[in-house]
């Protein structure tokens, strides 16, 4: 492990001297230590200047330290305190959740394509254009967030998704329903990484997949209150001369609106602001995130949202992420479909959509709960996958209802605990706040690009089986299977270089040095002593 070492330079001025400390082959760090100029006379600690020599490339970045970051002192929580305080935390930040995206697969059996005047590939379509919307407003979304603060941002997204919401039971043609669903992409898209950003905030990275996991489970309780939902509102068919697929939307949306109109008092931004905590209960948590995230930089600046653009393995996590989320979407799209096509009657099939998602919330919340417990993410994840193979597989081999039911069961149990944790292993294995923000927005994007493909997995022409997309999220799956496993071992194998190179510099971790903290806070997690979760 790189360890600044302090001496007097040759002239005698006692600033601290240059030494070498070779961490990744041909990456080196030269540290010097310059007082701050008179311009800046209110910073009492020097300016770190490191030359970064890579591949015969050098070039020489000035950081300062951050004087936001000082270790807090422990208030002497024990674990019994700390339970408490996380209880408590959850209490006052889980309760977020939606049901706007998925209403329209059980619209759908109400006759929404026979009343529209759908036709072809249109219903498909409609599915479809959400998502580039939804894509491209990810990333801004994270750095509003990140600018404003996030009880304003979420407020301002929340409401406008659920007005477009509402617009969608109003709609009268194909061009109408299309047009609302560019809305409704625009304003959702920064709900999803705005959420899973807003967790990392609060919790230490052991914490994050099991609180993640209780958000993204209101997205299957979602789905099983939406086939309730739909179920009770088919009878409001003809009220108000609307449709009962238009209902769904309306009331639906009416539910969003009341959430958001509440969210601005009910969202806390920062611990350090938490009127619900008490000052012994902020420094702690602060205290908590500044041990789990070392002494990276919570300030915005580009340099950070360019180190996420260039990290490669933010973009093999979204590729998985893209290969869990393309059976999710095809999934709660298509489910009453899929069950109705077994050879039950539309109301039926709305009530038995309700169990695979129910099942899915079990596993989504047990599993990353105890991910967080054992601190493993990748094992996990392979085993889902596999659940999730052979779930598809019996939608494919077989014609009996009943199995094919269970295949729909194991398919749900698959595929949902895939999102929290993933989305936990990229988030914990990214350093620095900005950074972390926009490698997150990213792992969405790529994870909402297999809802485009998901909206064509599932064609009216290969009714009633669907074999060929249950097939094609066979081999989706099989590639997240290999994806996980590379990376599981990638970053095994990484963690076990980076403590064989510290053992042979013979350095320790018990003290971190100012010129330490400042070189985290330059390269974030490509610091020596970062070590990944696998």
């Amino acid at each position: 492990m790189y360890t600044p070492r302090h001496g007097c330079m040759p002239d005698g001025s006692g600033a601290i001297g240059s030494h070498w400390e070779r961490w990744n082959m041909s990456l080196y760090y030269i540290v010097h230590v310059h007082q701050a100029s008179p311009r800046s006379n209110k910073r009492t600690k020097p300016d770190l200047q490191l030359l970064l020599v890579q591949d015969n490339d050098t070039s020489i970045v000035t950081v300062s330290p951050d004087l936001s970051t000082e270790h807090v002192e422990s208030q002497g929580f024990d674990a019994a305190a700390t339970k408490k305080l996380l209880r408590k935390l959850d209490w006052h930040l889980i309760p977020l959740c939606f049901l706007d995206r998925t209403n329209i697969g059980n619209a759908r059996l109400d006759h929404l394509e026979k009343d529209l005047n759908l036709h072809g590939l249109q219903y498909n379509d409609c599915l479809a254009v959400l998502f580039p919307f939804y894509i491209a407003a990810e990333i801004p979304s994270n750095i509003m967030m990140k600018r404003t603060r996030p009880s304003i941002w979420l407020t301002f997204i929340m409401f406008f998704w659920s007005l477009a919401m509402i617009l969608q039971g109003f709609v009268k043609n194909y061009s109408g329903l299309m047009a609302t669903r560019v809305f409704l992409g625009v304003f959702e898209g920064g709900l999803f990484p705005g959420v899973n950003y807003y967790i990392s905030q609060w919790y230490v990275r052991d914490e994050c997949g099991f609180r993640m996991a209780l958000f993204f489970s209101a997205a299957t309780l979602a789905g099983a209150f939406g086939g309730i939902l739909a179920r009770g509102i088919a009878e409001m068919s003809g009220v108000g001369g609307k449709a009962a697929w238009a209902w769904i939307f309306i009331l639906e949306g009416l539910l969003s609106i009341i959430v958001s109109t509440s969210a601005y008092w009910a969202i806390y931004d920062y611990p350090s602001t938490a009127g619900f905590l008490t000052p012994k209960e902020r420094a702690e948590v602060e205290r908590r995130l500044d041990e789990d995230h070392g002494h990276l930089s919570n300030d915005f600046d580009m340099k950070y949202v360019y180190q996420a653009l260039k990290d490669w393995k933010i973009y093999i996590l979204a590729l998985l992420c893209m290969a869990a989320f393309c059976p999710i979407y095809s999934f709660a799209l298509f489910l009453p479909t899929i069950i109705k096509n077994m050879g039950y009657t539309s109301n039926d099939a709305q009530l038995m959509s309700v169990p695979p998602y129910v099942c899915a919330c079990v596993f989504t919340i047990g599993a990353s709960w105890y991910a967080d417990k054992v601190k493993k993410r990748g094992i996990f994840l392979l085993g889902f996958q596999l659940i999730a193979i052979v779930g598809f597989a019996l939608l494919v081999a077989t014609k009996k209802p009943s199995i094919q039911y269970a295949g729909t069961v194991l398919a749900a149990i698959g595929i949902y605990p895939q999102v929290p944790l993933g989305m936990a292993w990229n988030s914990g294995n990214i350093g620095g706040s900005v950074k972390r923000g926009v490698g997150i927005a990213m792992q969405v994007m790529g994870g909402n690009c297999g809802g485009i493909i998901a909206s064509y997995v599932y064609l009216t022409r290969d009714s009633p089986r669907f074999k060929i997309g249950h097939s094609i999220l066979i081999g989706i799956v099989s590639m997240a299977f290999f994806l996980t496993l590379f990376m599981k071992t990638w970053f095994a194998r990484e963690n076990a270089r980076r403590d064989k190179l510290a053992v042979q510099a013979g350095t320790g971790t018990s003290e971190t040095t100012e010129e330490q903290k400042a070189m985290e806070r330059e390269l974030a997690d490509d610091v020596p002593w970062f070590r990944y979760t696998t």
